[in-house]
């Protein structure tokens, strides 16, 4: 732009310096609303007020055709880079999109027919996470929860409720494709490992919105950290022709002849296109490169303070014929810093090493194609087993041979020669493999393991195992899970945060509320009170992780009820399983109104909550509370109820709240002044720095010193009184003393009796001892006397046993003699024989 330069008269007030001395005014004039002046070393800057319009106006409408030109092609080329470095991620991101198994392949390899199916590994994980997560971060109600900056008081609590109803209102009912493009969003997020938001006012629309932008579309150099510090990131956009004019005739951009669109799909288009089942052809919506970059603008009045800083920029450019659109600031205009406006958010699945995250095509898409592979093979083995084909001989002729013979169907053959098994030869197919099939299942559960998809089977757990154990399984198969789901929380945070702020710059100053209705609506001024964060809570992220918890958590109150708060811990449980009502079903104590003493009674009767307030008159309270539990009647009637001890309780637990109410106000009127407040405006206790603890410890010790001491004498005083009015008393302290100078000599008899008996015991303990003594002595003589008789008994047992052998000898040797006898005798005659046979032959010879 140019400059102008002129010395003119010293304006009005710079008349009255001595021209002599001092130094020529120097005026230069870049443009109307921009003057400096130069008064020697001083310079002042007369620069117009920067309004907000001329702020955000088209940068590219003042400058000129070859400035433009030059800026496009060396932006288009940085972009070319930016694209390349992610060349292996972008690749296998599209290749791994085949294996969602979103369009049915017909298949003519190795024959047609051939099983195209593929294994739904990777859809589940997708499937499951993108729900899951869903359920998480935007319940029915709405995603936001507001946290409230600085002191909680009754103005920034209902603020903060007015915020959270606000925002939830317009993200369920004003925005109503916020819900589909989150959904969306978790998809491409499960998917690539990166999602994109891009945050906005639309002017078309006049409200906020929050689109889901594919990784595809964000192209970042691949060692940039993180968004908000990358020197480039270009958001590639589509705008039909009529889009584009509508931006053109706005002013948004720049009214400029683009021609006809020509935008060609790049390959990684046409394969993504091919992989999910569309038509790959030419698109005919122009390409727009939007291309938030760091520049040097030196022709930028709003840039003189940078210091020779690049600052950020947002530069449009029609990537077909590299023409600039637009250039606008980045940055707040009363942002003196020039930090870099952020327009997006980035969901990460799993961090690696650049800027793009990897996704579960990435992690398990190997998993997904080897499972893919094995179940074809699988179903392919099954066909050819129940359908085989083989060779038959040239001159073998079949009926309607291309036609497969059904069940029960017998066909002619012409068999040429032989018979027919030997013109036909099948080919051994075997039956589908069991090898494959254990294959398959280990492939498909590891795989599942690895992308935190395999359910925990509750039913193999023990129904007695505690809390924390079931927990601890929770939390170690959900790890990864939970990690994930703590990584959207923290983005979704800053996504809330860019949509909060864009709705307070559009939400009035103030409004008419009416408390008593409700409104949804919420001030300007609320909004700076508020920090907006998600519902979802990044330490659980599945209900059941959230129900486990409390349930440790009410375990751990049924051994030390009193630590913990019971009914908050079971609103926030009914919060947890998403039980409508809450406040109904369990009413808290700051939801309690003052009632009078008998009411009070009624409640605890009838075994509802009661709360003491500071301003009551506790000691009326208190008279009322004892003489229901002295009332016979109420006693009777409360003999019978099983739940009369917890009634008994609950009142006395009452009366020490009012007791305590009491003992305060005492001690504050011996003060002479008011002790801070105990609790908070939420019921929590109030903190005091110590050393206003110190100070003010000495003054409550001598006011409960002063309590004490006044309490002791109207104690006193009043029995005084009674023993002096009422005779009876004297009385009565008589028979007392006279009971116990008789309790005494009862005492001292009773002694005396104890001494006797203890010398009875003794002298019973002596012959106890000594009869043992005669009792042992006995036993010893009678142990000797058997063993004597004993061995009497063995030395008999030997003689009978002697006496018994020497018969037994005598008896073998008496039969021995005795056959022997026999024997001789037999001897005897045998010989007698003998000779007189040898007698008669002698006498028969012839003489």
């Amino acid at each position: 732009m140019a400059i102008e330069k002129g010395l003119y008269a010293a304006p009005q007030g710079i008349a009255d310096i001595d021209n002599d001395s001092a130094p020529p005014v120097e005026i230069e004039i870049e443009n109307p609303d921009d003057v400096t002046l130069h008064i020697g070393d001083l310079e002042v800057d007369l620069m117009g007020d920067k309004d907000e319009e001329d702020f955000a106006s088209n940068l590219a409408e003042s400058m000129d055709e070859g400035s433009l030109q030059s800026l496009a092609s060396q932006l288009v080329e940085e972009y070319t880079a930016d694209v390349a470095s992610r060349k292996d991620w972008i690749q296998t991101y599209v290749d791994g999109l085949e294996l969602l198994g979103l369009k049915i392949e017909e298949r003519a390899e190795p024959w047609e027919g051939a099983c195209g199916v593929y294994h739904p590994l990777l859809s589940e994980a997708l499937v499951k996470f993108q729900a899951e997560t869903m359920m998480a971060i935007f319940p029915a109600a709405g995603p936001v929860r507001t946290l409230i900056i600085g002191e909680e008081t009754p103005e920034t609590k209902q603020a903060a409720n007015r915020v959270q109803d606000d925002m939830n209102y317009q993200l369920t009912e004003k925005m109503p494709e916020y819900r589909p493009e989150t959904e969306r969003m978790l998809w491409g997020l499960g998917l690539s490992g990166n999602a994109f938001k891009k945050i906005y006012f639309d002017p078309a629309l006049n409200r906020q919105v929050a689109i889901y932008v594919p990784a595809e579309d964000v192209v970042v150099p691949y060692g940039a950290s993180n968004l908000h510090s990358a020197e480039r990131v270009t958001h590639v956009m589509r705008k039909t022709e009529n889009e584009l004019k509508r931006l053109q005739v706005s002013g948004f951009y720049r009214d400029i002849e683009l021609g006809e669109p020509m935008n060609v799909l790049d390959e990684v288009e046409k394969k993504i296109a091919e992989k999910l089942g569309f038509t790959a052809v030419n698109d005919n919506r122009y390409k727009i490169l939007e291309m938030q970059v760091d520049l040097m603008m030196e022709d930028d009045p709003y840039a003189k303070e940078s210091n020779g800083i690049a600052l950020p920029y947002i530069v449009t450019i029609d990537s077909a014929t590299t023409t600039v659109l637009a250039i606008r600031r980045n940055w707040e205009p009363d942002d003196k810093t020039f930090q870099k406006r952020d327009h997006f958010v980035h969901y990460a699945y799993i961090p690696g090493f650049g800027f793009y995250a990897f996704g579960l095509v990435h992690l398990i898409g190997g998993y997904a194609k080897s499972g893919t592979s094995l179940i074809r093979q699988l179903v392919d083995a099954g066909s050819l087993a129940n359908l085989p084909g083989g060779f038959k001989t040239r001159g073998l002729r079949i009926k309607d041979d291309d036609t497969p013979i059904a069940p029960g169907e017998f066909k002619d053959v012409d068999v040429a020669s032989g018979v027919l098994k030997d013109n036909i030869m099948p080919l051994p197919y075997k039956e589908p493999s069991q090898t494959l099939m254990v294959l398959l299942n280990q492939i498909v559960e590891e795989g599942r393991r690895f992308a935190n998809t395999a359910d925990l089977q509750i039913s193999d757990m023990s129904a007695q195992a505690p809390v924390g154990t079931t927990l601890a399984i929770l939390e170690r198969t959900l790890k990864v899970m939970s990690s994930i789901q703590a990584r959207i929380h923290f983005t979704l945070k800053q996504e809330l945060k860019l949509l909060k702020k864009i709705i307070a710059d559009y939400t009035p100053e103030d409004y008419d509320y009416n408390p008593e209705v409700g409104s949804r609506l919420a001030k300007k001024s609320d909004y700076s009170m508020v920090d907006v964060i998600p519902v979802s809570d990044p330490n659980a992220s599945t209900m059941a992780q959230k129900i486990v918890q409390y349930q440790a958590v009410l375990q751990l109150a049924q051994s030390a009820p009193m630590l913990y708060n019971l009914p908050l811990l079971h609103r926030q449980m009914l919060d947890a399983l998403g039980i409508k009502d809450a406040e109904k079903l369990v009413p808290m104590p700051d939801d309690m109104q003052p009632q009078d003493p008998v009411t009070e009674n009624q409640s605890i009767l009838e075994m509802r909550p009661v709360k003491a307030f500071a301003y009551q008159d506790h000691q009326a309270h208190i008279a009322v509370h004892m003489s229901a539990m002295q009332d016979p009647q109420i006693m009777q009637m409360l003999q019978s109820n099983p739940q009369a001890p917890i009634m008994q309780q609950a009142m006395m637990a009452h009366i020490n709240e009012h007791l305590g109410f009491q003992y305060r106000n005492q001690i504050e009127q011996q003060l002479g002044f008011t002790l801070p407040p105990q609790v908070d405006q939420n019921n929590n206790p109030m903190y005091m720095p110590p050393d206003q603890e110190a100070r003010l410890a000495p003054l409550l010790a001598t006011a409960a010193q002063r309590l004490l001491a006044q309490s002791q004498g109207q104690a006193a005083q009043q029995q005084a009184q009674q023993q002096a009015q009422d005779p009876m008393v004297q009385l009565q302290q008589q028979d007392l003393q006279l009971k116990q100078q008789a309790q005494a000599h009862k005492q001292q008899k009773d002694q005396a009796d104890i001494a006797l008996k203890n010398k009875q015991l003794e002298l019973e303990a002596t012959r106890i001892a000594a009869t043992h003594q005669a009792q042992l002595h006995a036993q010893k003589l009678s142990a000797l006397s058997k063993a004597a008789q004993l061995d009497t008994q063995r030395k008999q047992n030997l003689m009978n046993t002697g006496v018994d052998v020497l018969k037994h000898l005598s008896d073998q040797h008496q039969e021995a003699m005795e056959n022997n006898k026999q024997l001789g005798m037999q001897a005897l005659t045998e010989a007698t024989k003998q000779a007189a046979a040898s007698k008669v032959n002698t006498n028969n010879q012839p003489e």
